[in-house]
C-alpha cells in the first residue's frame, strides 16, 4: 500500500491510523508509487484547490492504472477522508477510476472494503459517526525522524461556522477517553518523540464522558462576550484535565495543541494558567479570528464581535507573558465591502500575530453559507485583499520576530535546513522556524567534550537575524527542557 496525505495535521494523523489498520491485516507499506498494489490518498475538502490537487493527482494515476491492466498487475485506488465523504457519487463515476471511498469514520472498514475492489466492484463506506475515534487504535507514527507526533484527541466540530464543511465531512464533536490519549502519549514519550500537538477540530470543547462519576460536571462557561448556535453540553472531564495530565507524562516532552476554538478560553480559564506555569507546554495560541469586522464574524456565525476577540487577545497576553500567536483569515467572505476588509487589515496590524495562515474564500456545497449567502465578491477582488492581508501579515510578524534578536531561544532540533547541508532547523516554543549552523557546541550538562547537535535534541540559540517566516542564530550549547526552565 502507498499512502499520500493532503490537507491539515488531522489527515496526517488520519494516515497513521488507516496505516496501523491495514498492516493488522498484514500490508506492508512501500514509499515507491511503482511498487504499490493499493494507493490510497487521504484528502482534504476545506477549500476547492485542495480539491482540484486530488483531480489532478487522479489524472497522473489513471496512466498508471492502464499501464498495469495491460501488464495484468492491477492496481486498486482509494480516496480517504474528507473529499470521500463530501463527493461520493462524483468520485465512484467519474471515468471509473477510483476502486474505493472511505470517509474519516470508516477507515475500520477498509479491509473489507480493499476486498470488495479486489474481486472487481468498486466499494463504499461513508457512513459518519456519532462515537467512533479509533480511541483503541494506536497509530503507527510516519513523521520524518520521529522527533515530533500529532495525537488525535476528539473528532468532529458542533460550532458550524457558515462557511464550514468540516462538520459535514467529519460529523459531530466526540473526543476520546483520557486514559487513551495518556497511554499513546506515554508511547510516543517511550519512543523518544520529544514534541507532542493535541489534534481536533476544536480541541479545547473537549469533552471525555467514559467515567461515570464525572457526568455530573457543569456545563463549561463561554470567554466573554462569545456566544454558541448550539446549548452547552454538562458532564466530562475538560480539556484542561487532559493537558494537566498530558504534561505530567514527560518533563522532557513539549506539549502543543491545536486547533482551538477562542470561545473556549474563559477568563477564569485554568488553561492559560497551566500553559503560564508548566514549563513544557508551549507558550504558543492559535486563535483563529478569520474577520476583523464584527459584520463579516456575524455572517460566517463565529460567535463573537471584533471587540470581544481583541479582548480576549488582551487577556491571554496577561495570562502568559511572552506568548506566540497564530491565527486563520478568510478574504472576501460572502458580502465582505472594502470598510470590512480594511478592517481585517488594522486588526492584523493590532494584534501582531507570529504566524498566519491566510486564504481566499471558497464556497462549499452543504454549507449555511451554500444555502443562505451570496459568493458575491469577484475573484480578482479576493485574489487582491488576500495579497494585502499577507503583505501585512508579514511585515507585522516580521516586526515581531526582530524583536527576537539579540536574544537567546531553547529550539527543539528537526533536522538538516532544506537550503542548506551545512545548517540544522528546529523550531522555538513559539513555533517559528529557527536556522543556526550544524557546529560542535557545548553541553550544558557539564561534560568537556563537544558535542553535534542531533534531531530531538534541545539547544539554545542566540538569534541573530530575523524574518516574518525564520529565525536565524549562533548555536550556545546543547541543553534539556527541564534544565532550560530552571535557568528562566
Amino acid at each position: 500500500v502507498y499512502l499520500e496525505t493532503y490537507g491539515c495535521q488531522m489527515n496526517v494523523n488520519d494516515t497513521e491510523i488507516a496505516w496501523a489498520i491495514l498492516q493488522k491485516n498484514g500490508y506492508m507499506r512501500t514509499r515507491e508509487l511503482e511498487e504499490a498494489d493499493v494507493i490510497l490518498l487521504v484528502t482534504c475538502s476545506v477549500r476547492e484547490k485542495a480539491e482540484q490537487a486530488i483531480w489532478n493527482r487522479l489524472r497522473h494515476l489513471k496512466a498508471l492504472k492502464a499501464r498495469r491492466q495491460q501488464a495484468r498487475l492491477p492496481l486498486r485506488i482509494g480516496i480517504l477522508g474528507c473529499m470521500a465523504e463530501r463527493l461520493k457519487e462524483e468520485i465512484l463515476h467519474r471515468e471509473k477510476l477510483v476502486d474505493i471511498v472511505a470517509g474519516p469514520d470508516a477507515y475500520r472498514d477498509l479491509p473489507r472494503l480493499l476486498a470488495v475492489a479486489q474481486s472487481g466492484q468498486q466499494a463504499a463506506n461513508v457512513l459518519l459517526s456519532l462515537d467512533e475515534t479509533y480511541a483503541d487504535i494506536l497509530p503507527v507514527q510516519t513523521s520524518a525522524g520521529g522527533t515530533t507526533a500529532f495525537v488525535s484527541i476528539m473528532r468532529g466540530c458542533d460550532n458550524m461556522c457558515s462557511y464550514c464543511i468540516v462538520p459535514f465531512t467529519r460529523g459531530r464533536e466526540r473526543s476520546r477517553p483520557i486514559a487513551s490519549i495518556l497511554q499513546e502519549v506515554q508511547m510516543l514519550s517511550d519512543q523518544g518523540v520529544k514534541e507532542v500537538t493535541l489534534l481536533g477540530q476544536n480541541v479545547n470543547s473537549f469533552r471525555d464522558t467514559s467515567e461515570v462519576q464525572f457526568q455530573s460536571a457543569a456545563a463549561p462557561v463561554l470567554s466573554r462576550g462569545f456566544s454558541t448556535v448550539y446549548k452547552a453540553k454538562a458532564g466530562g472531564l475538560r480539556f484542561a484535565h487532559l493537558l494537566d495530565q498530558v504534561s505530567r507524562i514527560d518533563p522532557e516532552m513539549r506539549i502543543r495543541f491545536t486547533s482551538p476554538h477562542p470561545k473556549d478560553f474563559p477568563d477564569e480559564a485554568s488553561v492559560l494558567q497551566l500553559i503560564r506555569e508548566r514549563h513544557n507546554i508551549c507558550k504558543q495560541l492559535h486563535l483563529p479570528a478569520q474577520s476583523g469586522s464584527t459584520r463579516v464574524l456575524e455572517a460566517m456565525r463565529r460567535g463573537y464581535t471584533r471587540e470581544a476577540y481583541l479582548e480576549l487577545v488582551h487577556h491571554v497576553r496577561e495570562s502568559i507573558p511572552g506568548v506566540s500567536l497564530s491565527s486563520d483569515f478568510i478574504a472576501g467572505f460572502c458580502g465582505e465591502t472594502e470598510d470590512d476588509h480594511q478592517q481585517t487589515v488594522s486588526l492584523l496590524r493590532e494584534v501582531r500575530y507570529n504566524i498566519g495562515f491566510l486564504f481566499a474564500y471558497s464556497m462549499r456545497q452543504k454549507t449555511r453559507a451554500y444555502h443562505r449567502l451570496q459568493d458575491d465578491v469577484p475573484a480578482d477582488v479576493k485574489r487582491r485583499r488576500l495579497e494585502e492581508l499577507i503583505a501585512v501579515f508579514r511585515e507585522e510578524a516580521a516586526r515581531a520576530n526582530e524583536a527576537m534578536v539579540g536574544r537567546s531561544q531553547l529550539v527543539l532540533v528537526e533536522g538538516p535546513s532544506k537550503r542548506s547541508a551545512s545548517e540544522l532547523c528546529g523550531r522555538n516554543d513559539g513555533n517559528i522556524k529557527v536556522i543556526f549552523p550544524d557546529a560542535e557546541t557545548e553541553d550544558a550538562a557539564g561534560c568537556r567534550a563537544l558535542v553535534r547537535a542531533q534531531p530531538g535534541d534541545y539547544v539554545l540559540v542566540k538569534v541573530t537575524s530575523a524574518s516574518s517566516q525564520t529565525l536565524k542564530g549562533v548555536l550556545l550549547c546543547r541543553t534539556t527542557l527541564s534544565r532550560s526552565a530552571a535557568c528562566r
